[in-house]
């Protein structure tokens, strides 16, 4: 019995033995842990900051990306469907090479606009972006030297509060901490210094992102809308050539009936047009004169020997005295107000077929 009571008396002691170690080691931890470690609010508002930034950042960065993969798209489209009229476009249609060169100025102005987007606001947000790992790490490297410093402290406490004080591993715990909080404040201030800057500095960036991109928009659409509206141009005067050839072809299937008709009921030839007349045997009609067009297009005249055009404008048109001074698709004449009240041809000049009608 007495054995048994032993025996039951010597396992309570140890486990009484094993609950206070227990109990003494978790006291430790919560020390070194939990209870009594370094804070310091400010600065993790000063990370939670960097974190939001750094995010934002990338986003920005990403959504860039996929505007100048939308821009690329854009011009692979643009260039197709040019390339497309161009094939399209016949020779001896109105301005082929007016087509030709805003076809290459089109692909031009979508090149440059690609570039200068790449440039003046990818490049310079993805700069802005590089100093954000470097930064990160020292973060995570300050708060491991942060745990560094605590423990030291601890430990230089623990030994201090000690019943059996070393003297001598005092004195080198002491060194220890004071290594350890240098190591950590120089961190600690750089960082304190730096981040507060570089979250303020993001509007900066904003602004000139922005202000860049909506820069380079403006001057692409503006000069877009002058190749677009030299294109409606283009296609507005090919139309009214073509209904011009119309108009005369019919013009001249209904003459040659009529004279077809005549000639059936008369053998009386009929007097020439006053279209056919070349020379001056008419009194009223100037020297060399073939035919008669009114302007339908507005003309500025850009030399001395070219004759100015309004819409509306009555023109006769002569005969070069030398052929070959005759350019492709221009006409010499002078303002039929003008020969009809002074009667004098001196001021002729050539002005573009394409801006009148033969009436």
């Amino acid at each position: 019995m007495a054995e048994m009571g032993k025996g039951v008396t010597a396992g309570k002691l140890a486990i009484n033995v094993q609950k206070r170690l227990t109990r003494a080691q978790e006291k430790v931890m919560q020390k070194l842990g939990k209870a009594d470690e370094t804070r310091d609010v400010a600065f993790e508002e000063m990370v939670s900051n960097f974190n939001k930034q750094m995010v934002e950042g990338g986003k920005l960065q990403k959504d860039m990306k996929a505007y100048l993969i939308a821009v690329k798209t854009m011009h692979d489209a643009s260039r197709r469907l040019q390339d497309c009229l161009a094939e399209m476009y016949e020779p001896d249609w109105f301005g082929k090479e007016e087509m030709d060169a805003l076809t290459e100025d089109t692909d031009t102005l979508w090149l440059d606009y690609h570039q200068n987007i790449t440039d003046k606001s990818l490049n310079t947000l993805d700069s802005y972006l590089t100093q954000f790992p470097d930064i990160k790490a020292r973060i995570a490297k300050r708060d491991r030297k942060m745990v560094d410093f605590d423990s030291a402290r601890h430990h230089f406490s623990s030994l201090q509060k000690g019943k059996k004080k070393d003297e001598a591993k005092i004195a080198k715990a002491e060194e220890e901490l004071g290594k350890s909080q240098k190591i950590f404040e120089e961190l600690n201030v750089e960082l304190q210094d730096e981040l507060p800057v570089l979250f303020d500095n993001r509007v900066g960036l904003y602004v000139n992102t922005f202000q860049s991109l909506a820069g380079h928009q403006e001057k692409f659409h503006k000069e877009m809308g002058k190749l677009n509206q030299n294109l409606n141009d283009i296609m507005t005067k090919l139309e009214e050539q073509r209904e011009i050839k119309k108009g005369g072809s019919e013009a001249a299937t209904t003459e040659e009936r009529a004279k077809s008709e005549e000639a059936n009921h008369s053998e009386a030839a009929s007097p020439p047009p006053k279209s056919a007349v070349t020379n001056g045997s008419d009194g009223d009609l100037p020297p060399g004169f073939i035919y008669k067009v009114k302007a339908v297009h507005e003309y500025v005249a850009t030399d001395g020997d070219e004759l100015e055009l309004k819409v509306g404008d009555s023109v006769l048109v002569l005969a070069f005295e030398n052929p070959d001074e005759q350019d492709d698709g221009w006409l010499l004449g002078v303002q039929e107000t003008h020969w009809l009240q002074k009667k004098d041809i001196s001021i002729k000049g050539v002005f573009p077929e394409n801006f009148t009608q033969k009436v």
